[in-house]
Formats: C-alpha cells, structure tokens, sequence
C-alpha cells in the first residue's frame, strides 16, 4: 500500500460552493454520470472504504 495525499486549492468560498454544487448535482442525477465512473464496467483498483476524506487547515504556508 501507498498513502497519498492531495489536496485542491479554491481561488475563494464561492468557486469552491459552485463547483461542489455541481459535483453534488452529477452524482445525484445518473443521466449526467460519466460511464466510466461506472463500478460494474469500471471497478475500483484498490479498497474504496480505506479512503479518508477531509478538509484540513494549514499548519504553515511558505511564502517567496
């Protein structure tokens, strides 16, 4: 196993709320899924229920 970690920088709260929305709204209404997120055609190569999904506050941010 690996542990990797990643994270998305918003430019702000609103561009962050909208693209959420949108997300939510593609999960929500199946005509819109892409075939390729589908589990059956499409199987997840590693464990799903061993993801951690978090929102994190930085502890230090480096500056030029």
């Amino acid at each position: 196993e690996a542990v990797l970690f990643s994270w998305i920088e918003w430019p702000d709260k609103a561009t962050r709320d909208a693209a959420m929305a949108k997300m939510q709204e593609m999960m929500t209404d199946p005509s819109k899924l892409d075939p390729r997120m589908d589990p059956e055609r499409n199987p997840m190569p590693f464990d799903g229920k061993r993801l951690i999904f978090g929102g994190f506050v930085p502890v230090v941010e480096l500056t030029a």
